[in-house]
């Protein structure tokens, strides 16, 4: 038996390449007839252990957490304007979403690990997430946060390829 897909999570960077993931789970929206929503996820990674050690040593805990916080909260609300003008772009070529089917969510911690969380917490039916093409070695001993993700979730995962852009292409 086919089941509705009624909750969708997106995982995204939100660079500009990658629409073409979007549009996959807009699909998917389409084929459960509008009634889907779309968790428009993203993940802000925290800081190394090294960078961390060094803004330590040069702030007390009080200023420290105290700038911590509003730089989260000024870059949730960065971040949460570009979703809403990238969803805006998309939807509005589509037509296809209705206002509070899209909904924007931005958290703090490792990616493959947060993503998997949030597909439980909303229940999610399918996670569509967008990968970019890395060299064999650089996948071998990094790893890709769609790869661990598609590994450990216990719920479907469309992985959708995006173009290569120059930005992210790395040297050997």
């Amino acid at each position: 038996m086919i089941t509705e897909m009624k909750n969708i999570l997106y995982a995204s960077d939100i660079e500009d390449d990658a629409h073409p993931a979007f549009r996959a789970a807009i699909r998917l929206c389409i084929c459960g007839q509008f009634k889907s929503r779309i968790t428009f996820l993203n993940v802000i990674e925290p800081l190394s252990s090294s960078a961390q050690s060094l803004v330590d040593t040069m702030m007390n805990d009080d200023s420290l957490q105290e700038m911590h916080e509003q730089s989260l909260q000024n870059l949730r609300q960065k971040i949460t304007q570009r979703i809403e003008a990238f969803c805006k772009k998309e939807c509005d070529k589509s037509k296809i979403l209705s206002g509070g089917q899209v909904i924007p969510r931005i958290e703090e911690g490792i990616a493959w690990k947060v993503i998997i969380d949030i597909a439980k917490e909303i229940d999610a039916d399918v996670i569509v997430m967008g990968t970019r093409r890395h060299s064999s070695i650089g996948q071998f001993l990094l790893g890709s946060t769609a790869n661990k993700v598609m590994h450990l979730s216990k719920i479907p995962v469309l992985v959708v390829p995006l173009p290569v852009s120059y930005t992210h292409l790395t040297l050997p």
